[in-house]
């Protein structure tokens, strides 16, 4: 595989962790992907690994298209670019009415529509052009971008069913997708790329680094269920034929039983959607998303009992270290 990334930052302050940033790229890591939800914003750790790690690309995944007005959100996007010309990736997506509305106050309305209007929007911003438009969602007066970049930008979008995934191959530079198996991979990156041939796919997958698979499974199964029952979630695992295996947890999530609803995630969908097993087993699960049409996997490590995070980076790298 030609990329192969790690969601950052680790756990812990953002100041301790340059020297597990500069790890990362000593152990062949290509790409540091951020995420943005409840702890760090999407942008500050990879400002920091663009000094700190100044031969890896740096991308997001995924800046909301809602909680950052529209001009606010180009110039995040142009700093960070300018901040590491040619080496950033902009990924944005709608994000979920929780993150949205629930946490943030605004109006989850028309996501496709945001997602498609912000895309449009970034295009000629970071592009320098002065924008007056009315779009679907929103409407600019009058802005230029301040900043002028020495690269373009890639643009990906975060997808999960046919249109988003139509529309990140169509109007973006590709998709970013997650909580997907790797059979469901080849389904989504052979829609994204009806649209264009050309287009990069990234994979956010969960790894739970242990050969224990109760372990394993019961921490996975913690970490699906945050996922499975936020709308966008569900509709694309009902899309992709879970209804019948998960139809017990979504009946007893929703009447409030919650341990129960935990214990009704079965089995074989767990293993579908977290990568666990021996360091070779969890590899050869990572290289099947690939061999599905994934461009590149961003890890995403979740912590387990007894783990050591640091020698499970280590094992997992494309240059391994014992």
């Amino acid at each position: 595989m030609n990329r192969y990334g790690m969601t950052i930052p680790f756990d812990g302050p953002l100041h301790a962790q340059r020297p597990r940033f500069e790890e990362l790229a000593e152990l062949g890591y290509t790409d540091l992907w951020s995420a943005e939800a409840m702890g760090a914003d999407g942008l500050t750790p990879l400002a920091l690994a663009s000094v700190w790690t100044p031969q890896l690309r740096l991308g997001t995944a995924i800046l909301p298209a809602y909680t950052r007005g529209p001009a606010l959100l180009a110039q995040s996007v142009a700093a960070l670019a300018s901040a590491a010309p040619g080496r950033f990736v902009c990924g944005i997506g709608s994000s979920s009415n929780i993150i949205v509305e629930r946490w943030n106050a605004i109006a989850f309305e028309k996501p496709y529509q945001r997602t498609r209007d912000t895309v449009r929007f970034l295009r000629s911003a970071l592009a320098g052009d002065k924008i007056t438009e009315d779009y679907e969602t929103f409407s600019i007066k009058g802005f230029r971008l301040g900043i002028e970049l020495e690269d373009r930008v890639p643009i990906l979008i975060a997808a999960l069913r046919e249109g988003m995934l139509r529309l990140a191959g169509r109007e973006a530079d590709g998709a970013i997708v997650n909580w997907l198996s790797a059979r469901d991979a080849a389904t989504v990156t052979s829609l994204v790329r009806e649209e264009n041939p050309d287009a990069e796919v990234v994979a956010r997958l969960f790894v739970v680094p242990t050969s224990d698979p109760e372990t394993a499974r019961a921490v996975g199964r913690y970490a699906m269920a945050a996922y499975l029952n936020v709308p966008v979630y569900k509709a694309f695992h009902e899309w992709m034929g879970r209804t019948e295996s998960l139809s017990e947890h979504w009946k007893l999530w929703a009447a409030g039983d919650r341990q129960g609803a935990l214990a009704k995630i079965p089995d074989h969908v767990v293993d579908e959607l977290i990568i666990h097993g021996s360091p070779e087993e969890c590899r050869d699960h990572v290289a099947r998303y690939v061999d599905s049409g994934i461009d590149c996997p961003a890890l995403m490590l979740i912590p387990a009992p007894g783990i050591d995070m640091g020698q499970a980076v280590r094992d997992l790298a494309p240059i391994s270290r014992s």
